[in-house]
């Protein structure tokens, strides 16, 4: 039994597997980069890594504040 757990709203819920599958992108797009040789390639996956750095940071940046509001709301 839980005393101090929250309940969490939808748009977390939503929030976390966003930021999951955004995680798994991007440890796909680090394994891609291992494995290819041509400078295209390489290239590409490097454009691919930093779009997905940016999603992951955009996201994480959402996650906080949304407890922040959380916080306010409750108080």
């Amino acid at each position: 039994m839980k005393l101090f757990s929250r309940k969490k709203r939808p748009t977390e819920d939503l929030l976390i597997k966003e930021i999951n599958k955004t995680k798994n992108a991007l440890e796909a797009a680090y394994s891609q980069f291992e494995y290819v040789v041509d400078p295209d390639l390489i290239d590409s996956c490097i454009y691919e890594m930093n779009a997905i750095q940016n999603r992951y940071k955009y996201l994480i940046k959402l996650a906080k504040a949304s407890e922040k509001t959380y916080i306010e709301t409750k108080l």
